[in-house]
């Protein structure tokens, strides 16, 4: 599912060519054929299954391949493949594999074909996992900390300044009515917000941004944060301490979104658009530096940029949708755990009693619309069982890290088994890996907190049970993987492909280090070759990543921090959308918006196939938009692949 928050589009440094040009014809080479490799563009693990992808305007056959070292010499060769894999589009109506996984030693290399086809692949590099992985994570928290807000943003190369800090007594204003009828289900009714009556100003700095925009969402956030928690305490003393600082700086902010004492958790900062009237406008309707905002006068802008609202997820001491509860303990227990194993006892208490305070206010009998944004179409969830799974199964590890006895996290581990069971009963099989479904990583934590506590009888599920689970949400992305031409698991005709793609990656690491079973091993390093390179468009979906990557991603920050004369500087770590359906964009891209520097790159659109469509342009949030669930699913990939065996 896709997220109509994703709205902002932006443009970063023209980044090296496409990953394998079309060889012009000449006289001489009439029976040529029009090619192109594909590779995973950062490389391969010493023992990884490594197939490149051949694509052919025609049928070939007794074409033939070499693997160059950076010296230019041999170190493999052999036949490509002589049966194609499928047509892509009419274009390219043949895909070969070039199998070279002979390959093992690190190094750098390139893959040139011969035959009718005569054309040459990016350089990638061949090193240990941990080495390829890493580069995951510390690209992937280098756009965390591009994110912030607030006082405390780093500087980096896209030169951040401090903004927002009129967050710091932000008005609280009561949920909007939104027109349903509008593009986006966005549209405010009315002609202004209505304060809470009796409420007070709050301090909401810091943070960071959702995506392109500048919204800050709970909901995000605390799938964010869970993430980045989980990466670091999977890499342990390996862990890059800009990791441990990047989760512990989401986990402040979110602190500051729950106030125990009022049992009122905040659900997010700002607003999208404005009203039908346009007599007040949204943050989607600015294109600006951050900080600008602070500065801003202008009566429109009112609600915008420098009094921006803050809306509650409910009444102060009410219920809370579960959804966001779960992962808002979950990520305050993460703290927990991680704070107790450094020795940090006192505050490792302090953050489990949050953890504990809001779960408790979790509405486990929730009626209508799960709540998880304003409006709900931004981020619609539809299940809940995950989420208290994890908020419980973490309190349970953070219970048991600070040495508990087990009949004081024995009431947790319960109900986390019976939130699984639910999970298991209503949910299963609907969904992986992604913001809108967290049991992979509840399922995993589940199954060792229950052999921490000795493997006690009478639970709702058992270890094999939420093992089994795992193994069926990689074994029903595998199948997918086998029957697609690039061995994509995803569905890359809907939003959210990259973000579901790097989770398989995940959820085949905590299958693996918890059963053992490392069969599906090879299809992690399908997807992630799929992910950086190894697609029919030729390109990594992360910035930075490979030779080809985003070029115009959606964020402002880029966008106007430099030049795009192929200097500017780069939003390295972050990862967009990835490939979309054709049909949304039938009517075309629209218009720049007013401050946006044009930026697009339209050598893509001769890969358009299978109904799936990626457009590398300033205006396309369809596709080239980062944000913060998907750039987090690429940590946690990296991390757990990183330190399982």
């Amino acid at each position: 599912m896709g997220s109509s928050a994703r709205r902002a589009a932006t443009a970063v440094a023209v980044s090296a060519g496409l990953a394998a040009a079309v060889i012009p014809l000449t006289s001489a080479q009439a029976a040529a054929v029009r090619g192109e490799l594909r590779t995973d563009q950062v490389g391969y693990a010493n023992h990884d299954t490594k197939i490149a992808y051949l694509m052919t305007g025609a049928a070939v056959s007794g074409e033939t391949y070499r693997v160059l070292d950076s010296h230019g010499r041999t170190a493999a060769k052999g036949r490509v493949g002589k049966v194609s894999r499928g047509s892509w589009n009419a274009a390219y109506p043949d895909v070969y594999p070039v199998d070279f996984s002979r390959v093992t030693r690190t190094g750098t290399y390139r893959i040139v074909t011969s035959g009718p086809v005569k054309t040459s692949s990016d350089t990638f590099k061949v090193e240990s996992g941990s080495a390829l992985y890493g580069t995951l994570v510390a690209d992937g928290v280098n756009f965390y900390q591009n994110q912030r807000d607030g006082a405390h943003v780093l500087k980096g190369p896209l030169n951040r300044k401090p903004s927002h800090l009129n967050d710091a007594h932000a008005t609280v204003y009561k949920l909007p009515a939104f027109d349903e009828n509008s593009d986006n289900g966005d549209i405010i009714k009315g002609s202004g917000l209505t304060k809470v009556a009796g409420s007070s100003p709050v301090d909401v700095t810091g943070g960071w941004f959702d995506a392109g925009d500048y919204l800050k969402f709970t909901f995000t956030t605390a799938y964010a944060d869970d993430l980045l928690f989980a990466s670091a305490r999977a890499l342990g003393r390996n862990a890059p301490a800009s990791l441990s600082a990047e989760a512990q700086f989401g986990n402040d902010w979110l602190n500051k979104m729950w106030n125990p004492a009022t049992k009122t958790l905040y659900l997010q900062v700002g607003i999208g658009s404005g009203n039908a009237a346009g007599t007040f406008f949204g943050d989607h309707d600015l294109w600006r530096l951050p900080q600008a905002d602070d500065t801003d006068n202008a009566a429109a802008d009112r609600y915008a940029a420098k009094n921006r609202p803050v809306f509650e997820a409910a009444a102060p001491g009410a219920k809370i949708s579960p959804a966001i509860a779960g992962r808002v303990a979950a990520s305050f227990a993460l703290a927990s755990q991680a704070d107790a194993a450094a020795g940090r006892t006192a505050k490792a208490r302090t953050e489990l009693a949050d953890a504990t305070s809001l779960y408790a206010q979790a509405d486990t009998h929730p009626k209508g619309d799960l709540v998880s944004a304003a409006p709900s179409s931004y981020y619609p969830e539809s299940i809940w069982h995950d989420a208290m799974e994890l908020g419980a199964t973490e309190i349970t590890l953070a219970e048991q890290g600070l040495h508990r006895p087990r009949a004081e996290y024995r009431t947790y581990l319960t109900q986390a088994a019976t939130w699984a069971k639910d999970y298991l009963a209503t949910d299963s099989g609907k969904d992986t890996l992604n913001l809108y479904d967290v049991s992979a990583l509840a399922h995993a934590d589940l199954a060792t907190a229950i052999g921490r506590a000795g493997r006690p009888s009478g639970l709702a599920v058992t270890r094999a049970d939420l093992v089994g689970d795992l193994k069926a949400q990689v074994a029903s992305a595998a199948k997918t993987s086998s029957a697609d031409i690039f061995r994509a698991g995803g569905d890359y005709t809907n939003f959210d492909v990259d973000s579901h793609s790097f989770g398989f990656i995940s959820t085949e690491a905590l299958y693996r280090k918890a059963s053992g079973d490392r069969s599906y091993q090879a299809f992690a390093g399908e997807q992630r070759a799929w992910l950086l390179g190894g697609n029919a468009w030729g390109t990594s979906f992360m910035v930075g990543a490979g030779t080809t990557f985003p070029n115009c991603t959606g964020s402002q920050i880029p966008n106007l921090s430099g030049s795009l004369n192929g200097k500017a500087p780069l939003d390295v770590g972050a990862v967009v959308n990835g490939p979309n359906s054709t049909d949304i964009f039938s009517d075309g891209l629209g218009d720049l918006q007013d401050g946006t520097r044009k930026c697009e790159q339209d050598a893509f659109t001769a890969f358009t196939g299978h109904g799936s469509e990626y457009v590398d342009d300033v205006r396309s949030w369809q596709t080239s938009e980062e944000a913060l669930d998907m750039t987090g699913s690429a940590i946690l990939a990296g991390a757990l692949q990183s330190s399982v065996r």
